[in-house]
């Protein structure tokens, strides 16, 4: 939960400032238009931002580990 809560937070707020940008009728993938309803586009969208927030949280918590140290750090 140390690396997934964080990275859901922003993926809440990424979210949130992509799709205020950016339309979902107007999203297409290789030139092709996506035929998904809008809500299908948010939620693939929000899945894709967490993983990318889990994935830095990951590396930030990885690179905070101290090498011989056996607790997680706080």
């Amino acid at each position: 939960m140390i690396i997934l809560w964080p990275a859901f937070l922003v993926a809440i707020v990424a979210e949130g400032f992509l799709f205020s940008v950016i339309d979902p009728a107007d999203i297409s993938f290789f030139h092709n238009q996506v035929d998904l309803s809008p809500i299908a586009i948010y939620t693939v969208g929000f899945f894709c931002i967490w993983l990318f927030c889990s994935l830095a949280s990951m590396l930030t918590y990885y690179l905070a580990r101290v090498p011989g140290d056996h607790s997680p750090p706080l």
